[in-house]
């Protein structure tokens, strides 16, 4: 199974969807909390070129954000990254 990693703050809601939606699909993931560790903060965006919370990378294959996943995730491109058998609909939370 591929390596997910997610960037993420503690008050952030959507990277609480983020961590619902992969953990539904029984996804395990990396979470490396970003506040308080300018460091990592630094790696983040130098990763991503974004400066918001969630971003989500799958292997070296960046994500984005909790839209762009769910977004992934309706279309139906999500569960062959995740190496996931597709399913019959999108776990998008709204």
């Amino acid at each position: 199974m591929p390596k997910v990693v997610m960037y993420t703050t503690a008050i952030c809601p959507y990277c609480m969807r983020a961590k619902q939606l992969l953990s539904r699909k029984g996804v395990e993931y990396e979470e490396l909390r970003i506040e308080g560790d300018r460091e990592r903060m630094r790696q983040m965006i130098q990763r991503s070129q974004r400066n918001t919370v969630p971003q989500i990378f799958i292997d070296d294959f960046h994500v984005g954000g909790y839209d762009d996943m769910a977004e992934m995730d309706a279309m139906g491109e999500l569960d062959s990254l995740l190496g996931l058998e597709p399913t019959n609909g999108p776990d998008i939370i709204t």
